[in-house]
């Protein structure tokens, strides 16, 4: 996968010590990201994330009005988007705690510049892989690019509604995306009511993937929570 693409994502970076985010923010554009913005409390981070709309947060855990912890929660609940700790906090159980919120990494300070950037590219190509355009399936290949399904040589156009919840279901292939999260992606930031849409619009992309709709085995259901696609390793 092409790095220069993952380097426009916007990453959002949290400490409250001006000189280690001035350091923090320097390893990064001198690496080729571009899109950096930076807070010093939760209050902050809270309010520029709305905004901003993060695809990587780094926090620090000791911060002047609150937690790291606490604040990943508070972020998590406008984006489910990674999250990387970087703190001088290095006690097993800051470590257990992190990662038990479901962060995506922990390093503690003082780090190497160059092991952060390769735990941030790590984290951006296992939670980005949309940037692959073409995916294969048991018994077809998405091709995002095209906005098409190619199935027994036939080329299926895709709709708008059915590419961002094709999209979504890659981005998280082979773990279950929940009802709600794939209303958010076709329907926007009020998704509430959609839920029968979804599952028309679920149908439909069967028709065009599978060999058999009504015996799924690539966009497979998960009762009561959401769906899963399952790709092909080739």
């Amino acid at each position: 996968m092409e790095m220069s693409g993952l380097k426009n994502r916007r990453i959002l970076i949290v400490d409250d010590e001006q000189a280690l985010l001035d350091l923090v923010v320097s390893v990064f554009q001198n690496d080729g990201y571009q899109n950096i913005a930076t807070a010093k409390s939760v209050g902050e981070a809270v309010r520029l994330a709305k905004e901003f709309r993060p695809e990587l947060a780094v926090l620090d855990v000791m911060l002047p009005d609150g937690n790291g912890f606490s604040l990943m929660e508070r972020l998590r609940k406008d984006g489910d988007y990674p999250v990387l700790f970087l703190t001088a906090r290095g006690e097993e159980e800051d470590k257990f705690r992190g990662f038990g919120l479901g962060a995506d990494d922990y390093v503690v300070k003082p780090f190497l510049p160059r092991e952060l950037l390769y735990r941030v590219a790590a984290i951006l190509r296992r939670t980005y892989r949309e940037e692959k355009t073409v995916v294969p399936l048991k018994n077809s290949v998405i091709d995002f690019s095209r906005a098409e399904v190619i199935r027994d040589g036939e080329h299926i156009p895709l709709t708008a509604k059915e590419h961002a919840l094709l999209s979504a279901l890659w981005r998280g292939a082979g773990r279950i995306v929940t009802i709600d999260a794939l209303c958010e992606a076709a329907w926007g930031d009020n998704p509430f009511g959609y839920e029968n849409s979804l599952m028309a619009h679920i149908c439909r992309i069967r028709e065009k993937i599978e060999a058999n709709p009504s015996s799924p085995v690539s966009l497979v259901t998960v009762k009561g929570l959401g769906y899963k696609l399952l790709v092909e390793d080739k």
